[in-house]
């Protein structure tokens, strides 16, 4: 009787080209990137799966059939060009404006595969470049990511906030998408070294100017009640007032990344910054002479 009765929920089992349309909009869902476990979920429920079903092993492995299955839907929607993934586990959409009614996972699969072997990039390999081009190029490139953060809409700079926090190892980051929130963007839950963890609500701003002590302190007001950590992120600066508040003794803390700091997470994590290594040869003739 149970083999009959796990056979039947093994016949429910989607197969991974079924899944290849939900993992796309899963990821629509998460606001254009997600961790694996985050797009587990969402595919789950939009193919409101039983839980009999998402505990059938895939082989004697402790992955599940449906995560096994699933990987290999991102792996197909990658190579296609719809998906990208980072080093940290985050997947991506190519371009949150993609339209999956319009997509044949038929057509997915038949191209992946004709396509063969995807192709494999090597690293450069590091080299230091002269000091004045390095400055000159950190003051451009600093320049023009700023700029470009003031002219995102505000919904685009909350989800490129929500990719900085998952590629940063937060989990479940979510952003509210709509005003009169008490001054709240999202919340998430930070992991330290994979054990610890706690709930984080945060706020970012599209500033050119300073955030003062008073919206600190409308922040926290916001924060009460629901977690006893905040974040305020903006491309903006923060007033010395603002800062010794966000510290103030006896009141729940709130970590401050101001403009600077932004760009240069962004340009770590590498999202939308691209960098070039220039590498200088200089021949010592010296060397040759006393062979």
């Amino acid at each position: 009787m149970e083999s009959l009765v796990m056979k039947r929920f093994t016949s429910l089992l989607p197969t991974f080209d079924s899944m290849l349309i939900p993992t796309i909009q899963a990821l629509q869902i998460l606001g254009g990137s997600g961790t694996t476990e985050e797009i587990y979920d969402q595919v789950a429920q939009i193919l409101n799966l039983p839980d009999k079903v998402l505990e059938i092993p895939h082989g004697n492995s402790s992955q599940s059939e449906v995560e096994y299955r699933l990987a290999w839907s991102r792996t197909y929607l990658k190579k296609y060009g719809i998906l990208e993934n980072s080093a940290r586990g985050v997947w991506s959409l190519g371009s949150t404006a993609i339209n999956h009614d319009e997509l044949d996972p038929k057509e997915i699969v038949k191209t992946v595969r004709e396509a063969g072997k995807s192709k494999v990039i090597l690293p450069v390999p590091m080299t230091k470049a002269s000091e004045s081009l390095e400055t000159l190029n950190e003051l451009a490139w600093h320049q023009q990511l700023h700029e470009i953060l003031l002219e995102m809409e505000p919904s685009a700079f909350e989800r490129l906030v929500q990719r900085l926090l998952r590629e940063s190892g937060f989990i479940q980051v979510q952003v509210s998408g709509k005003s009169g929130d008490g001054g709240i963007d999202g919340v998430g839950i930070a992991r330290i070294n994979g054990f610890l963890s706690f709930h984080i609500l945060f706020q970012c701003k599209r500033y050119q100017g300073s955030v003062t002590s008073g919206q600190i302190r409308d922040f926290r007001g916001a924060m009460q009640g629901h977690t006893d950590k905040g974040l305020f992120i903006t491309t903006g600066t923060f007033t010395r007032d603002a800062i010794k508040e966000a510290l103030r003794d006896g009141a729940p803390p709130i970590d401050l990344i101001d403009g600077e700091q932004l760009v240069q997470r962004i340009k770590e994590l590498g999202l939308g910054v691209k960098i070039t290594i220039f590498e200088s040869v200089e021949v010592d003739t010296d060397w040759f002479e006393r062979i």
